[in-house]
């Protein structure tokens, strides 16, 4: 099963860490890809940039209207993911308590339900 391990950033709880503990969740992070690359688990990881250069997609009226910054007001915001798979929720949920990051934010554990076949 695949299973996404979405991080979720608070710039407020970021900003309070000292350089040290930022340099922890980095290095965290080298040693946590390192596992799960080793186990045969990980797909796929990527960070995302911050979400103030983002813009914003709605069709109103058949037609797009787009706004900059991101689809929702608030101090969170998705930094980045995991695409693990792994042989079941318990242990998705498990590694998600590995990514430094959830000592200070949350990770949200998903299920993958549709993967669309990209090689045809």
């Amino acid at each position: 099963m695949k299973y996404m391990l979405l991080i979720h950033m608070n710039p407020v709880v970021w900003d309070g860490l000292s350089e040290r503990e930022r340099n922890e969740v980095f290095a965290g992070h080298a040693t946590f890809q390192q596992k799960i690359l080793d186990s045969g688990e990980m797909v796929v990881t990527q960070a995302l940039a911050d979400p103030s250069g983002s813009a914003t997609v709605r069709v109103r009226a058949g037609r797009p209207a787009v706004s900059d910054g991101p689809y929702l007001a608030g101090k969170e915001f998705l930094a980045g993911y995991y695409l693990v798979e792994c042989a079941s929720r318990e242990r998705a949920i498990e590694l998600a308590g590995l990514i430094p990051d959830a000592r200070y934010t949350g990770i949200e554990v998903r299920q993958v339900v549709f993967e669309a076949d990209t090689e045809s």
